[in-house]
């Protein structure tokens, strides 16, 4: 039975009816969005590496809710992070890397080492 929880959940999440919410966590220094129905979460860990340097360096989604554009919106929330509090990120996260490159925006350039 728990087994259906997440499969249902990645169905609602497919579907469209669930709606995308990042959370930051400063203390734990990563951004998580939990999915309904689910203890499954997917996560986006960084590090400070100095007082005004990150290392985004590691996107993790579940089996279950992979190829849905779920690691896109930790990204997102990473680079306006990043942007909003005017750090320097290193992209150790190949995902990060890859996102940054699909996603050209001139204001994540000005933060990122390279």
């Amino acid at each position: 039975m728990a087994q259906a929880a997440p499969t249902a959940a990645a169905n609602a999440f497919e579907n469209g009816n669930t709606p995308i919410q990042v959370e930051h966590d400063k203390k734990r220094r990563q951004f998580v969005i939990r999915f309904n129905g689910s203890h499954d979460r997917a996560v986006l860990l960084y590090e400070y590496i100095g007082k005004k340097t990150v290392d985004l360096q590691h996107t993790e989604v579940p089996d279950a809710y992979r190829g849905r554009g779920i690691a896109k919106h930790l990204a997102k929330a990473a680079m306006d992070f990043v942007v909003e509090e005017d750090l320097k990120a290193h992209l150790t996260c190949w995902y990060i890397q890859k996102y940054v490159k699909e996603n050209p925006q001139p204001h994540y350039f000005d933060h990122i080492y390279r």
